[in-house]
């Protein structure tokens, strides 16, 4: 019925693993959470206590009579009823007995000659032999052997006693043990019937979180536009980016060589009207130095030649550049504006809208087709909702409730009767210890009496009432000896037998799971069926399903489809196949096509316009002669270092008017530097710079035009040419990507029920309890140490009868004596 309980799980199961997408992106990991697990109470490890050690030493004196391996075959053919058919089965029986047989025969032994001994001596003793005669002779070592055969009684006496307090221990262990075990049965039982009650809840859990595959599907649905359309752009965006960005580029560069034609017409103009009137201040200059120089105070001597150096410098005072006869650009000025008419950099924003669109389109040119997908995700979770309720999950569940309640009902009515026989057992247990402590306390008082009452200058025939009594003691515990030995001996072989050989069948094997191997045997419990598990739980002998590996499976807390091997019992695509439905998921996205013909990057207007770009003439400027002048300085000599000089010169003059004169002219050349020199250099600056532009722009702009249009042409090309196939690829991942979803809420699937879902550890809880614990710990364990003690006390009887009957003859009071006599003591 298990089965049954689980039959829900697999419709998410394999069924989904059948659509195996050609390429299989990373999906976004989905969070399910954790299916909802609770603990069971059941602790299968038991740890005995103290009597652990006397469990300990009984296991060791077993693997001395019996260290034989575990006779799988003979197991075997016993199970197959063909035990026998071979001579040799019977020796290999016997030599793995052996240990045991022998052992019991030495018991039997024990129980057959110990009574018939101990009713040849009472006859013997009745006949006055066998130290009946009431007559003792004294003997030199009398005091040493008395002392021997007392020391010798005393230590066998303290074996017994140890031996029937270990019989003791182990029937009070058992005892309690059977009285604990009621609670470790109600602890299995809770377990199972957690193992019930939370099997629906998870089965639910899991079928609850379709609806998170679900929402998560339906989100990148809705997001498509981000997700689809922003793939298929990025695939175009290494041609498309790269192409408008060199066209807005070329826009930029347009706007700049119309900056640069306008410097170039402004300060050619300005450098025109400041050169002229440049040359005129400085013509004027000259011919007032002329003037001043001609003065007769020039004459003396010590100014004629301070004079002359002047006057012959005069010819510096000139223009050295000359912009009148530069080339003017007013007419690529005016074919760059009429270039600039058309906004390119507005064309080119449109081309980067209309690019970036991409996701719009996507989204706006699939709504139908994802409303369909939505409609078939909805009705995917509504079939499996319609199918869990198919399942007859809660019949079975009652069904098995109801049994298991029974069963707990059951356990609890007949365990007072448990109780009660263990009762009885326990009684008939503490009454054979009774009986060695009997002899025991004869053993005890007749040494204490014995030892305390005895006069050593006493003869025999004058010895105390009390040696007298502890001698009778002593020969009272032998009588008893007699009498109970033989039955518990009795005892301790049927109890040695027993127990001895449920442990080395039973607890070992199952213990290191050598016992399981056996079960597992092909046609072992049936000769019809290869697997009897299979055979009763997937009713198919064929299946290989061993007791070994559910039982380990289950003790790791697998869960029970994966453990029970339940794929085999039905397949899920009858029920339900999903894979119908993720292929009509795929299918309805393969549909999907996005038309991106509506995507202009650059129209011929745009394009246009770069053409006339680089018709505007810029190519025929003569940067030669614009770099000529500008290479020039102004003047042909520094005006502030010829400035500086006149006046030095002019310091050099005596004191007076020629002196003040020559100064004036001098600060006259400074004026004119500062006021119209240094506005030409700022001017000639300009003009460089705009010129090396424009003689920059002019020997690439033809080959980035030709590079630009390309570009565009190119990447046009690639979206009108291969938009349907890269759509058709990223769609595919898309789809690809949706379909992870499910085939991820699978693989949680299948994993929750290999490991989580009706975890079935408290069925190995319930076969530990029954055999490892109730059966080997409890019983077995106690049963063996108990016959164990009891063996030792009853072989120990022995010895103590033989010093018994010895010291008795040193403690009674004795009819006659013979002081002189050393011979021999007759029995």
């Amino acid at each position: 019925m298990a089965v049954e309980l689980l039959l829900l799980l697999l419709l998410c199961g394999s069924t989904l693993s059948e659509v195996q997408p050609l390429h299989k992106p990373p999906p976004g990991t989905l969070d399910f959470g954790f299916v909802p697990v609770k603990t069971y109470d059941t602790n299968t490890y038991h740890e005995p206590g103290p009597i652990g050690i006397l469990f300990r030493l009984v296991h060791a004196f077993l693997y001395l009579v019996q260290p034989n391996s575990f006779p799988q075959d003979l197991i075997k053919k016993l199970a197959q009823q063909t035990f026998g058919n071979v001579q040799d089965d019977y020796q290999k029986a016997i030599y793995y007995e052996i240990g045991f047989i022998v052992s019991a025969a030495l018991g039997l032994l024990f129980v057959l000659l110990l009574p018939l001994v101990g009713l040849c001596f009472c006859m013997c003793r009745c006949c006055d032999n066998c130290g009946g005669e009431m007559h003792q002779r004294h003997k030199k070592n009398a005091d040493c052997r008395r002392g021997c055969f007392a020391t010798f009684l005393f230590v066998a006496s303290l074996i017994i006693s140890i031996g029937v307090l270990c019989a003791y221990a182990a029937n009070q262990h058992l005892t309690s043990q059977v009285r604990g075990a009621k609670n470790l049965v109600h602890s299995n039982f809770k377990d199972l019937r957690i193992f019930l009650n939370d099997t629906p809840g998870q089965i639910d859990y899991l079928v609850s979180q379709y609806n998170t595959t679900k929402n998560k599907a339906l989100s990148d649905l809705n997001n498509v536009g981000p997700l689809l359309g922003s793939r298929v752009q990025e695939r175009f965006a290494k041609e498309v980016r790269p192409a408008l960005d060199a066209a807005l580029m070329m826009a930029g560069a347009i706007r700049e060589t119309k900056e640069a034609l306008e410097n170039v017409s402004v300060s050619v103009e300005v450098l025109q009207e400041g050169t002229e009137r440049l040359h005129a201040n400085l013509t004027n200059v000259k011919i007032h130095l002329s003037n001043t120089l001609s003065d007769s105070a020039c004459s003396a001597a010590q100014a004629a030649s301070t004079c002359n150096i002047i006057r012959n410098s005069l010819n510096q005072l000139n223009i050295n550049a000359n912009f009148s006869g530069l080339p003017g650009v007013s007419t690529q000025l005016a074919k760059v504006n009429d270039v600039l008419k058309i906004d390119l950099s507005s064309l080119v924003q449109k081309g980067y809208a209309a690019f970036n669109d991409t996701p719009d389109l996507v989204l706006n040119q699939t709504r139908n087709i994802l409303s369909d997908i939505k409609n078939l995700l909805d009705l995917i979770g509504s079939n499996i909702t319609s199918f869990t309720k198919l399942l007859p999950v809660q019949k079975v569940l009652a069904d098995l409730t109801i049994y298991l309640t029974q069963s707990e009902a059951y356990v609890q009515d007949y365990f007072p009767v448990v109780e009660q026989y263990d009762f009885y057992r326990w009684l008939g247990c503490l009454t054979l210890c009774c009986m060695v402590i009997l002899i025991l306390v004869f053993y005890c008082l007749g040494l204490l009496c014995g030892t305390c009452g005895y006069d050593k200058h006493a003869s025999p025939t004058t010895r105390g009432c009390i040696s007298n009594t502890g001698g009778n003691f002593l020969m009272a515990g032998v009588g008893f000896s007699f009498l109970f030995s033989w039955v518990l001996m009795i005892i301790v072989v049927i109890t040695f037998v027993t127990g001895g050989n449920v442990e080395k069948l039973v607890c070992e094997p199952y213990e290191d799971r050598t016992l399981f191997k056996v079960l597992d045997t092909p046609y072992l419990l049936n000769q019809h069926w290869r697997s009897y598990l299979s055979a009763i739980v997937l009713k198919n002998p064929d299946i290989n399903l061993t007791f070994e590996k559910v039982y380990s499976d289950c003790k790791e807390n697998k869960g029970i489809y994966t453990t029970l091997h339940l794929e085999n019992l039905f397949n899920i695509n009858e029920f339900l196949n999903i894979s119908m439905y993720t292929e009509d998921v795929s299918l309805k996205i393969e549909h999907i096509n996005v038309n991106l013909s509506n995507i202009v990057l650059l129209d011929e207007i745009g394009k246009r316009n770069i053409l006339d770009f680089s018709s505007s003439g810029i190519d025929g400027i003569n940067f030669a002669a614009y770099l000529t002048e500008i290479n020039k300085s102004v003047t042909k000599v520094d005006l502030l270092s010829f400035a500086n000089d006149l006046e030095a010169r002019a310091d050099q003059l005596p004191k007076g008017a020629l002196e003040n004169a020559l100064k004036g002219h001098a600060n006259s050349i400074r004026m004119i530097h500062n006021q119209q020199v240094v506005p030409l250099e700022q001017a000639m600056s300009t003009l460089n710079q705009s010129i090396r532009l424009l003689q920059r722009t002019s020997s690439e702009f033809m080959i980035k035009v030709k590079n630009v249009i390309s570009a565009v042409d190119a990447a046009q090309l690639l979206i009108s040419n291969d938009a349907s196939l890269v759509i058709i690829q990223e769609t595919k991942k898309y789809m690809d990507m949706i379909i992870g979803y499910f085939e991820q809420y699978v693989e949680w699937v299948k994993e929750s029920i290999t490991m989580e879902v009706a975890a079935c550890k408290p069925i190995a809880n319930v076969i530990d309890t029954a055999v490892d614990i109730f059966l080997c710990s409890y019983v077995i364990d106690s049963v063996n140490t108990f016959w164990f003690g009891l063996g030792g006390c009853s072989i120990f009887l022995i010895p103590a009868i033989i010093c018994a009957v010895k010291l008795s003859k040193y403690y009674r009071r004795m009819d006659t004596e013979d002081v002189y006599d050393d011979s021999v003591e007759q029995w």
